[in-house]
């Protein structure tokens, strides 16, 4: 089928928020991707709390004319939405056509019988968001991700018709199998020809197969063929190599119908002797928790901030991503596919039990067929994906509420559609006694070292190929010996526990790898990574606390300490790293969330604490570490691994210049890191991630923003208002930081510094030319930036 993006120029109108605050009744002009709570307001008072970030949501109502030519007649037309959050009604010309309510789940609208042909036809889409809380999490509001208009002859491949699996495996030679979907919307059978090329990246054949196929009246019927690829070139993390497999319909003679589906030729398996293989490798995965928000954006999935955040994940050491809770973008698959990161591609957070008043869980039973089968029918052919997983922390996870029964239902679903991956549902620690109560029911009193968790979720456990622990480190050797044959994934970790993470991930075969919640910021959640020093106790931070803070990676994509204390981890750092506590708090006792990390921060910029005392930890993988601060050795102490990555000193603050300098285990320097006091803020530094865009609508660059001193250090301290504009061919889209508790907006033209530094994202229009960026604040000369646009 024609595709045809319909993301220009709707029609919008909020017509009532969460708050039920007075707001305009006009409609205004808005481009998708598109999220209305990111453009309001944040206001301690919304329903959502905490767990939305403090975000309203609302129902909004999206209208967009089409005009619907008299050639249609006859043909199929279709609409996709590619995500809408939530409650989504659509209407053609006033009928009511289809409802949607899962935010995350894509789906289609048939418009043919409603069209009216020669004539403007009115698409119209409420979005109902009002009934809060219905997250655990920022979910954002409206039509987030792309829409299409889907044009087919009245012989054709269904959306979603194609699905290619790869049985046999080698570089020598491959074999990809085809299966096609063919839809005959006239009332007579029809005789096609279905020919499937596969196509190198270079556009060469590498494979091609024609079948004849006869698709009776108002049916579809299902052509499969076998190709036979000599030499095939793998996709792999490395080397992710895509052909391109292009289906047509040919209908004497003529191609009336063609499909193009990306595909990778690989293989997967698990056992727990080898743990996971791709090509028949063994590889640990480095996983990290990712939400489908893209941070100062909101929810909108524009393309290329799907794509930054697989470009961030690769190049901090990941190789694997769990989206979490929630099927994500195809963008996302897309660039996952593109760069090589494994994923894991989740259904639900919830099922029939549910965690907030108005969530899912009001519509799981009659809808968790369809929602299921719109992930894996859409996502099935993606390389990338190697698991499926039916949940995260369901409730039902202890047998309440038919949950075995439905453990089972999902799991033969999902296998029904695509059984070429392992199938996976996270599991963690039992929230209440209920199933202490049941078993005593049963069983009667309870040895004291009877383990209820193994007991009460075997059974939900059992349909899986690989179970998920989430924060059940203490569980992964015993659990090993106790049910032989498990395979075991770490679906969420806290960031503390590192390193016994990783050290016991290597030596235990059968634990696959690690997925530290989170690689990647979000919003919601708000504080869940706090570091206390009042001695508060709460889970989330109150308003204005937005964002969760306990990402590896912060909201703009900066790397934070926990992430150079991975790389350790990992094996990757390629130098110290110097983490500063801040020396307002020392001797002060910290409160350290279990997601959090300590309250450091890599500068020796402290005005106003010279003379004072604080703590230094470095980073490192040498054996030892010496720290320097101004050319006088503060002493040298054990690093590495057996030092678990950490060499700490306590300092007295004087500014200047403090290096850590690493050494081997021969004593000779391998490497170093420097710090330097900065001095007072004298310029404005921007630096675009890409300075050229396409002539593109929605192609974004991310500009990164620093107030520097005249050496051109960063100012950590600095605090500075910076003011942006944009000139030519784009425009602002986004301005933010890093702060969790700012209580700026990320729409606008203004955003204070956040230890130094800032991020606007810029947008091109779509029209070739320049984009001039000028960035200015009070007492620092203005600079300006040029994006290219082609």
């Amino acid at each position: 089928m024609k595709r045809q993006n319909l993301d220009r120029k709707w029609k919008f109108k909020l017509i009532s928020t969460s708050l039920n605050q007075e707001i305009p009744s006009e409609y205004t002009v808005v481009d998708l991707p598109h999220d209305f709570s990111i453009i309001q307001k944040r206001d301690p008072n919304t329903l959502a709390g905490a767990s939305n970030g403090f975000f309203p949501g609302g129902i909004g109502i999206y209208e967009k004319t089409i005009y619907a030519p008299i050639e249609w007649k006859g043909k199929k037309v279709i609409l996709e939405f590619e995500g809408v959050y939530m409650n989504a009604s659509v209407h053609l010309n006033n009928q009511l056509i289809a409802r949607h309510p899962y935010g995350y789940t894509s789906f289609h609208c048939d418009l043919t019988p409603y069209l009216l042909y020669g004539q403007d036809n009115t698409i119209c889409v409420t979005v109902n968001n009002s009934a809060l809380p219905n997250t655990r999490w920022y979910s954002g509001s409206g039509i987030y991700r792309h829409v299409w208009l889907l044009i087919g002859e009245s012989v054709h491949i269904t959306p979603w018709g194609v699905y290619a699996t790869t049985p046999k495996v080698s570089p020598d030679c491959s074999t990809v199998c085809v299966k096609t979907t063919v839809e005959n919307i006239t009332d007579k059978p029809q005789n096609v020809t279905i020919r499937s090329t596969l196509l190198t990246d270079n556009g060469s054949i590498a494979a091609m197969d024609e079948i004849q196929l006869n698709v009776p009246g108002e049916s579809k019927t299902e052509a499969q063929q076998e190709l036979t690829v000599s030499p095939a070139n793998l996709w792999s993390i490395e080397n992710p190599y895509l052909y391109t497999l292009k289906s047509e319909v040919i209908k004497d003679g003529i191609v009336i119908d063609t499909t193009e589906t990306r595909i990778g030729i690989r293989s997967i398996s698990f056992d727990p002797q080898n743990g996971f293989r791709l090509n028949g490798v063994s590889i640990k995965l480095r996983g990290g928790c990712v939400h489908h928000d893209c941070g100062l954006l909101g929810a909108a999935a524009y393309d290329r901030a799907e794509e930054r955040k697989v470009e961030l994940l690769k190049a901090n050491g990941f190789n694997a991503v769990r989206c979490a809770h929630n099927p994500p973008s195809p963008a996302f698959l897309d660039a996952c596919d593109r760069l090589g990161m494994l994923v894991i591609d989740e259904a639900f957070d919830c099922w029939r039990e549910g965690k907030n008043p108005n969530d899912y869980s009001l519509f799981f039973e009659n809808w968790w067929q369809k929602d299921i089968e719109s992930m894996v029918l859409r996502d099935r052919n993606h390389p990338c994906i190697i698991m499926w997983s039916t949940g995260n922390e369901i409730i039902e996870r202890d047998g309440r509420s038919e949950g075995y029964i439905y453990a089972r239902k999902l799991a033969d679903f999902i296998r029904s559609l695509d059984n070429t991956r392992a199938i996976t549902n996270a599991l963690c620690d039992l929230w209440d006694d209920t199933a202490v109560k049941a078993l005593k029911v049963k069983l009667g009193d309870l040895p004291e070292d009877y383990d209820v968790w193994s007991e009460v979720t075997k059974e939900f456990a059992q349909p899986l190929d690989v179970v998920g622990y989430n924060y059940l480190l203490k569980r992964y050797e015993s659990d090993g010996k106790k049910f032989p044959g498990r395979i075991i994934c770490g679906t969420e970790s806290f960031p503390m526990e590192a390193f016994d993470i990783w050290t016991t991930i290597e030596h235990l075969p059968y634990v696959i790898g690690d997925f530290v919640w989170t690689a990647i910021d979000y919003l919601g959640e708000a504080g869940i990574g706090h570091v206390w020093y009042n001695g508060e106790k709460s889970f989330l931070g109150k308003y204005p606390w937005h964002q969760a803070f306990c990402g590896d990676i912060d909201i703009c994509g900066f790397k934070r300490p926990q992430s150079y204390y991975r790389d350790c981890v990992w094996g990757i750092a390629k130098a110290p790293y110097i983490a500063v506590y801040k020396p307002e708090y020392y001797g002060k006792e910290a409160e350290i969330s279990r997601w959090g990390w300590p309250d450091v921060v890599s500068s020796w910029t402290w005005p106003g604490f010279e003379g004072k005392p604080t703590r230094v930890d470095v980073y490192s993988m040498d054996s030892e570490v010496e720290l320097i601060l101004n050319g006088k050795s503060l002493g040298r102490k054990p690093a590495g691994k057996p030092n678990r990555y950490i060499a700490s000193f306590e300092v007295v603050y004087e500014p200047g210049t403090l290096e850590a300098v690493g050494y081997n285990e021969k004593g000779v320097e391998t490497s170093r890191t420097v710090l330097k006091t900065a001095g007072k803020p004298a310029a404005i530094r921007l630096t675009p991630d890409r300075s050229k865009l396409n002539a593109k609508f929605g192609d974004l660059s991310y500009v990164t923003v620093e107030v520097v001193d005249n050496e051109g250090n960063v100012v950590h301290s600095a605090d500075t208002n910076i003011y942006f504009t944009a000139s030519g061919v784009g425009s602002v889209l986004a301005v933010g930081s890093g702060n969790p508790v700012s209580e700026e907006m990320y729409v606008g033209n203004q955003r204070r510094v956040y230890y130094g530094r800032a991020m606007v994202v810029v947008r091109a229009d779509g029209e070739p030319g320049n984009i001039v960026l000028t960035a200015s604040a009070e007492g620092i000369p203005a600079t300006q930036i040029i994006i290219e646009v082609k």
